[in-house]
């Protein structure tokens, strides 16, 4: 049994355990009080009202000032103040608090919820523990007349107790799992948005440089060049795995003009395009969507990157055209192409096109992670040796229905 601190106030209020403070920092580090009900939690009463015969079973947990019931069968309410609470009494002990007539128990004999109305004459508490032993509260039983549990009922009782406490423990590190995740995904967001641009601002500097050059001379700048545009890239990939992989809600949409947000991301693989004598080709639009700018921008930048990526000879175009209520944007290109096989793998993690090629092979994984947060689709025709064709439909902005 542990310690307890003397008790205040009439004979039927239970005294504080000697841990209280350690106890109650437990208990709020669960982020339980003043939850909504949960099944998982429903279903343990309910099979504790079944098990041992009682119209009343609660688990309750002991705050300061109050016991509020997560869940509860046959009381009609959430909370009760702790001074007439039966419960409190059960934190004394060390396991269980088995009262068959609690009119017999000088500790409950006076108690208002034993003499009043309400007639609780028996009851039957297995604690919740946590693995530092501190008590958070109960599942009970509770009946109007006074009577016994047999030993069957009372170690299920005992097990209803561990199971709830597993709850606890299993919401608590999910919460936990959650919250770490986030601040991991912020993390990402910013390392990649932060970084990319010096990144991208060195390679267009190189490139003035390198038009300066002969050949010859030309080539570490190029080798230069790519590896920062190759690092980039991986940034755009993290910032945006992080908010498409990395958060609950759905990201805030509003619309976006496609001419607009194109532009910068062609002006990025332009040189790279040009190097390889490809022609980089774009017919202009004025189409607006509904959707996310950032998470769209990567989208479209992972399809247009790998277009000139896989492409030798030959060309690539973006361009967009509406059909009815969305529009859809194509990125064609006249490179290696994909068979069948790779078809069907093409959009996992680690996956490339070409086996050959430098990177972790997430650009087209990243592709399909943002197109699900953002709601859009996007599909894939292909034929080796003659090129793919990568369109993705997005919903039209309202004002360019009117």
């Amino acid at each position: 049994m542990s310690s307890v601190a003397p008790a205040a106030g009439p004979v039927y209020c239970a005294a504080k355990p000697g841990n209280e403070t350690l106890r109650l920092d437990a208990l709020h580090s669960y982020a339980i009080l003043d939850t909504p009900r949960e099944p998982a939690f429903d279903d343990i009463t309910r099979l504790a009202a079944m098990i041992c015969q009682t119209p009343i079973a609660v688990v309750n947990l002991i705050d300061s000032e109050r016991q509020w019931f997560k869940s509860e069968i046959g009381l009609g309410t959430r909370e009760t103040p702790l001074a007439t609470s039966l419960c409190a009494h059960a934190l004394l002990e060390d396991d269980l608090l088995l009262v068959p007539d609690t009119r017999e128990d000088p500790r409950f004999a006076s108690n208002p919820l034993v003499t009043g109305a309400e007639r609780l004459h028996f009851y039957a508490g297995a604690l919740l523990k946590t693995s530092d032993g501190l008590p958070l509260g109960t599942v009970c039983v509770l009946d109007r007349r006074a009577r016994q549990l047999t030993y069957e009922q009372i170690e299920a009782l005992r097990a209803l107790a561990r199971q709830a406490m597993a709850q606890l423990e299993l919401r608590k590190a999910l919460a936990l799992a959650q919250e770490s995740n986030h601040y991991r995904s912020r993390l990402l967001a910013i390392a990649g948005h932060d970084l990319k641009t010096p990144l991208r601002t060195a390679s267009y500097a190189l490139a003035k440089v390198q038009r300066q050059l002969d050949a010859v001379g030309s080539v570490p700048l190029d080798e230069a060049r790519k590896a920062l545009n190759q690092v980039a890239t991986g940034l755009d990939d993290l910032a945006t795995s992080a908010v498409a992989g990395g958060e609950h809600s759905l990201p805030v949409q509003g619309e976006v003009a496609l001419g607009e947000l194109l532009g910068p991301i062609l002006d990025t693989w332009r040189p790279q395009a040009a190097a390889k004598g490809l022609r980089l080709r774009y017919v202009p639009t004025k189409l607006r969507v509904r959707s996310h700018a950032t998470l769209l921008a990567t989208l479209l930048g992972n399809l247009l990157g790998n277009a000139v990526k896989y492409t030798e000879h030959g060309s690539v175009l973006i361009g967009c055209r509406r059909r009815r209520d969305h529009v859809v944007v194509e990125i064609i290109d006249s490179g290696i192409g994909m068979d069948g096989d790779s078809l069907r793998t093409l959009f996992q993690a680690f996956r490339q096109a070409d086996p050959r090629s430098e990177g972790l092979g997430l650009g087209l994984w990243i592709v399909r992670r943002t197109a699900e947060t953002l709601g859009c689709s996007v599909e894939v025709r292909s034929r080796p040796g003659q090129g793919s064709r990568f369109s993705v439909t997005l919903p039209l902005a309202s004002a360019t229905k009117a």
